[in-house]
C-alpha cells in the first residue's frame, strides 16, 4: 500500500497531530509531551528527522507479549484436560491446540492452524506445526521417547458427557448418517442434534472404495455410550432410509435408546389386532395424512420386527414419511423425524460452510478420524458460544393479530444466523477486545410435542372384523 494514503495521520502543518496508539486509540502527541523528532527516536534510532512520510509500519508499538491469548489458550487447555481426563498432557495441549487454532483459522488445514498459532503465540511455525502433527500421528511417526498413539475412541464417551454436563432437561435427539468426501473417505457419524446444527460425538471413517457391510462399524459405535447417559433420559436416534437395517434396530435397543428409522414405502405393515397385511403407502394416502400404531412391519419372516409405526405426509413432501419406532404411540410423532435434518447442516459446516474439510489431503483414516476429534471438541466450542449468545438476545414475541388469508405475512426465518457462525463471532470479538474468555452453555429447544390424533376409522371398522 502506499505510504501517501496515510499522510492525513502527519501533516507538516499540523501543530498537534494524531497517531495510532499502541492499543488502537487517536492519542494526541503534545498532550502527551511527544514531538515529532522525539517520535522518531523512539520508533527507530536511525531514522531520520524528517517525519512528514511517517508510515504505519515505523510506528512505535508495544513489545508486550501477547499474555491474554496465551491465558485463552491455557484456559482452553484446562477445559480440555478436565473433559478428557483419560489423555495424557501431551494430547490434551495437542487437542486445544488443534481446536482453538481451527476456530481461530476458519479451517482444518495444518499450514494454516500452525501459521496462525505461531503467529499469535510469537512461536517458531516450524514447531508449532510438529507439535500438530504429532497429534494425529502414530507412536512410532512421532520424535522421542514414550509416544504412544491415541485411541480416538476412547474419547466417545467423554465428549458426549461432556456435551450433557450442563443438558438442562432428559430429551435428547441423536442422527444417524454417512458422509462421503470424494474417493477419499466414507465418515460414519453419530451426532447430537441440536438448534438446527449437529455436534458429532462419534465417527468412523472408512476408505471410499472399502466394500463390505456397516453393521459391524455402526454397533462398535454405538458400543462406545453404554452406560453414558444416565437413567430416566430419553434418547432417541434418527436415521435415514438408506440406514435401515433390524440389527441397527435392535442395536439402538441394547443401549436403552430409543429408534426412529425411516423405511422405504414397498413394505407392508400388519396394524395389531389385523388379520391382513396393508400396504404401508395405504395408511397414509394423501397430503395431512396422519397414522400411527402397534403391529408388525414386514411381511418377510425373517424381518418381520414388532414395533410402533409412525406415519405422515405432510405438505411440500412428495411421499409420506413411515418411521419405525419402540416408543408407545401416545409417545411419539413422525414429525420428530424432521430433527434428522440438522445433520445436514454440520456436513455444511465442516466443510464449505466452516472448516474446509473437502480440501484435506489425508489419505490415512486413522490420521482423519484424530484429526476429527479436534473438528468435533471445535464445533462443540463454537455452538456452546453461539447457543450462550443467542439466549441472551431473546426478544418477546409481537401481540397476535387477526389477518386474512389474502394479506397473510410470509412465513418467519427463526434463526438469521446459525449458532455456529454465531459462536465463531463471539469467540473472535472476545480475544480481540480482551473480553470473558466465552465457554458457552448447552439451551436445547422445547422437546417437540406430541400432536394429539383421533384414531383413524378404518382401523376401528377391521378390529371390528376381526373380532
Amino acid at each position: 500500500m502506499n505510504p501517501g494514503t496515510f499522510s492525513f495521520w502527519l501533516q507538516p502543518n499540523d501543530p498537534t497531530p494524531s497517531l495510532l496508539s499502541a492499543v488502537g486509540f487517536l492519542v494526541d502527541l503534545e498532550r502527551n509531551g511527544i514531538g515529532r523528532e522525539e517520535l522518531a527516536r523512539q520508533a527507530s534510532p536511525t531514522m531520520a528527522a524528517d517525519t512528514t512520510q511517517l508510515t504505519p509500519a515505523e510506528l512505535p508499538m508495544s513489545r508486550q507479549r501477547p499474555l491474554y491469548t496465551r491465558k485463552a489458550l491455557n484456559q482452553w487447555t484446562a477445559e480440555i484436560a478436565h473433559a478428557f481426563p483419560d489423555l495424557s498432557m501431551p494430547q490434551a495441549a495437542g487437542l486445544a491446540q488443534w481446536s482453538f487454532g481451527m476456530v481461530l483459522a476458519r479451517c482444518c488445514a495444518l499450514t494454516a492452524v500452525a501459521f496462525l498459532l505461531s503467529k499469535l503465540l510469537q512461536s517458531k511455525y516450524h514447531a508449532v506445526r510438529q507439535r500438530l502433527r504429532e497429534f494425529y500421528q502414530e507412536a512410532h511417526a512421532k520424535k522421542g521417547e514414550h509416544r504412544q498413539d491415541l485411541d480416538v475412541t476412547t474419547c466417545f464417551g467423554p465428549l458426549l458427557r461432556w456435551l450433557l454436563g450442563d443438558w438442562p432437561n432428559r430429551q435428547v435427539a441423536v442422527a444417524l448418517d454417512a458422509s462421503t468426501l470424494g474417493s477419499l473417505f466414507v465418515v460414519l457419524c453419530l451426532s447430537v442434534v441440536y438448534r438446527g446444527c449437529a455436534i458429532p460425538v462419534a465417527w468412523k471413517i472408512l476408505p471410499a472404495t472399502a466394500k463390505g457391510s456397516w453393521q459391524e462399524p455402526w454397533l462398535k459405535l454405538l458400543e462406545q455410550f453404554q452406560g453414558i447417559v444416565p437413567e430416566g433420559w430419553t434418547v432417541v436416534v434418527l436415521a435415514d432410509r438408506g440406514l435401515w437395517a433390524k440389527w441397527l434396530f435392535e442395536g439402538i435397543r441394547t443401549l436403552g435408546w430409543h429408534p426412529l428409522l425411516r423405511i422405504n414405502q414397498g413394505g407392508k405393515f400388519r396394524p395389531r389386532g389385523w388379520v391382513h397385511w396393508v400396504p404401508l403407502a395405504s395408511l397414509v394416502p394423501c397430503v395431512g395424512a396422519r397414522w400411527r400404531g402397534l403391529g408388525t412391519a414386514f411381511a418377510t419372516p425373517a424381518a418381520q420386527l414388532e414395533c410402533t409405526l409412525l406415519a405422515f405426509w405432510g405438505e411440500g413432501h412428495t411421499q409420506a414419511w413411515l418411521v419405525l419406532t419402540d416408543l408407545p404411540p401416545e409417545a411419539s410423532d413422525a414429525s420428530w423425524y424432521g430433527l434428522r435434518a440438522w445433520i445436514e447442516q454440520f456436513f455444511k459446516d465442516g466443510k464449505r460452510g466452516g472448516w474446509q474439510w473437502q480440501r484435506t489431503r489425508m489419505t490415512d483414516p486413522r490420521r482423519a478420524e484424530r484429526l476429527w476429534l479436534a473438528l468435533a471438541v471445535a464445533t462443540l466450542w463454537l455452538v456452546r458460544s453461539g447457543d450462550a449468545d443467542e439466549a441472551g438476545e431473546v426478544q418477546p414475541l409481537p401481540e397476535l393479530q387477526v389477518v386474512s388469508a389474502a394479506c397473510r405475512p410470509r412465513a418467519r426465518r427463526w434463526r438469521l444466523v446459525s449458532v455456529f457462525a454465531r459462536g465463531w463471532v463471539v469467540i473472535l470479538v472476545a480475544l480481540l477486545t480482551h473480553g470473558r474468555f466465552p465457554l458457552g452453555q448447552m439451551l436445547p429447544e422445547p422437546w417437540p410435542i406430541v400432536p394429539t390424533m383421533p384414531e383413524p376409522a378404518d382401523a376401528l371398522s377391521e378390529r371390528k372384523q376381526v373380532a
